[in-house]
């Protein structure tokens, strides 16, 4: 068991987390709610967060120290033991594995010689399989220190991480400029990052995440004309009588064709009935007058 209670920061290190989390505090309308960004600002300061790092957040918020270690422990982005410089995560979420990823957290584990959440022997990397980080159109997706290198393959993972290790310079396909572990952990906290050119680097989503946007909104996929564009679905805007809805009007005055369906005009309609989303079904959950009937098995009992 370790000594109680943690050590405390040597007296200058602790002057200047004190600053900070004063201005982390003042951020919020409750000193609770100040937590996750303190405990990236101690983990900035060791790379992980320790015994030390946790008493301090829990005397600056009057908090125990047992609801800190609850909320430190929950988060991934959280290191429970110290690590390198770079985090290497490998996501291996359903649609990066069968694109590739288990491959490349195979390769590196392999090339690196370490195992899931281990650390090269000079420091640099730390390598881990992550979750989905919302990047599925980019696939296999890698993350160095929550930066993306998109579109990855063994080879140009061996190559990202040899980089790092040689302390190379290396670019992410999107997004800020890379820096250390515990630089981004103080930029986490809520710190500018003064680097010149970071703020303005840090772009939105790629091009890929972008096309499906501009289908839904009627514009054309880069590359393709308007003929491959869905149009959006627009509800029917007819009376409704016993011969069902009647077709919604164009703004010419005639019928728009397809328009409970929201296909293309040129393209057929659907076969079979209106999926769920385009019109609710007799069924207990959406029409109360027609509840569902027992099931097959219970009408014997």
């Amino acid at each position: 068991m370790p000594q109680l209670p943690a050590p405390d920061y040597p007296a200058e290190v602790r002057a200047r987390l004190e600053a900070d989390a004063e201005e982390v505090i003042a951020r919020y309308p409750g000193p609770r709610s100040a937590l996750l960004p303190l405990l990236h600002l101690v983990q900035a300061e060791e790379g992980h967060i320790t015994r030390t790092g946790i008493r301090f957040c829990a005397e600056q918020l009057d908090l125990t120290t047992a609801e800190v270690t609850a909320v430190s422990t929950f988060y991934s982005m959280y290191r429970r033991d110290d690590g390198g410089d770079y985090q290497v995560g490998v996501c291996t979420n359903t649609l990066c594995a069968v694109m590739g990823g288990d491959a490349i957290f195979d390769e590196l584990k392999r090339h690196l010689g370490v195992e899931n959440g281990g650390t090269t022997e000079d420091g640099a990397v730390t390598l881990e399989h992550i979750e989905c980080n919302a990047a599925c159109d980019f696939a296999p997706v890698v993350m160095v220190n929550w930066e993306f290198f998109d579109n990855q393959t063994p080879e140009t993972a061996k190559r990202l991480v040899d980089d790092l290790r040689a302390g190379r310079t290396v670019a992410p396909t999107r997004g800020a400029p890379l820096c250390t572990f515990k630089e981004t952990s103080r930029i986490l906290a809520g710190f500018p990052d003064a680097r010149p050119g970071a703020v303005e680097a840090t772009g939105g989503a790629g091009e890929a995440s972008l096309v499906g946007l501009r289908l839904a909104r009627g514009e054309g996929a880069p590359g393709r004309g308007t003929d491959h564009v869905i149009a959006p679905r627009t509800p029917a805007t007819g009376a409704t009588d016993e011969a069902g809805p009647s077709p919604a009007t164009a703004p010419d005055g005639g019928a728009t064709p397809h328009s409970n369906y929201g296909g293309h005009p040129d393209e057929p309609p659907p076969s079979g009935h209106p999926s769920s989303h385009d019109a609710p079904q007799q069924t207990a959950a959406s029409d109360p007058e027609h509840p569902a009937g027992p099931n097959a098995d219970e009408e014997g009992e």
